[in-house]
């Protein structure tokens, strides 16, 4: 997949930068690339732009997706956490989180709504993501290392924690962890089940804004799409933001535009109509 702006003589794309999350958003329901989401996207780095990648996913977790597209351009991992070269293969920025506060934060929403179920992201290009009781890992060839005893949570740097709890919805435990730790950790909701604790103040723009900085292009020059409540921070760095269909409530309330889904092209649907 072409990432980076090949030029022409033509007229150029009119957002230099073309920012998407992947999963809900780039990715179809079966974790592919349509084809006419693949062609909209070349057709846009054929004329000026450039295409990043930019998904709560750590690294480890990201990698086989990047190789299976054949990505080779940069891509903002981790929430932000991680600026990654898929072509390389090199970690290019890490962001860790701290481990003391992120155990104060923990201590301090369970006792506002008691036990959660946990898992952490370890910093690295390799970096495991562990699994304690009770978390439910979502469906996927993705790799994960059970532990019983939370001491190996704060063993190696992390990236993000992730929190579930029995009852509450994601909405709900997001809002509790918030209002219980806000002023230690970041708060994000990225997806069914995926309620993350990180750095304070780390979001995907972020590493949004580091990536485009390589590349020379400008939060003005940015078009971003998402489907999540982690994408609203993308969204407000960049000058205009996409929400698709199946997205959140609270990230349409914030964009710009509505498209069609992720399975139903809708990331292309907006290129098509740009493109000159």
């Amino acid at each position: 997949m072409s990432t980076e702006p090949t030029g022409g003589s033509g007229p150029s794309f009119p957002y230099p930068l073309v920012a998407t999350d992947l999963d809900g958003t780039l990715l179809s329901p079966d974790d592919t690339v349509s084809a006419r989401t693949r062609d909209a996207l070349t057709a846009a780095t054929a004329a000026g732009a450039a295409h990043i990648i930019v998904t709560g996913r750590s690294v480890a977790w990201t990698r086989h997706v990047l190789d299976d597209l054949g990505y080779e351009g940069i891509a903002v991992c981790g929430q932000g956490a991680q600026v990654y070269h898929a072509g390389e293969h090199r970690l290019l920025t890490s962001v860790t989180l701290d481990r003391q506060l992120a155990g104060l934060a923990l201590a301090k929403i369970e006792a506002e709504v008691g036990p959660l179920a946990l898992a952490a992201s370890r910093d690295g290009l390799e970096g495991e993501v562990l699994v304690g009781p009770g978390y439910v890992v979502q469906e996927g060839p993705l790799p994960a290392v059970p532990f019983t005893d939370v001491a190996e949570l704060w063993s190696a740097p992390l990236n993000k924690v992730y929190v579930q709890h029995p009852r509450l919805t994601d909405d709900e435990l997001a809002a509790v962890a918030q209002q219980a730790a806000g002023d230690l950790v970041g708060v994000t909701m990225a997806g069914a089940g995926i309620v993350e604790l990180l750095p304070l103040g780390l979001t995907k723009a972020t590493g949004l804004s580091l990536a485009a900085r390589r590349l020379g292009v400008k939060a003005a020059d940015t078009i971003a799409f998402g489907d999540m409540p982690n994408d609203i921070p993308m969204f407000a760095w960049s000058a205009h933001g996409v929400a698709m269909a199946n997205a959140h409530e609270d990230l349409k309330a914030v964009a710009n535009e509505v498209t069609a889904s992720n399975e139903e092209d809708g990331i292309a649907v907006v290129l098509e109509r740009l493109l000159p």
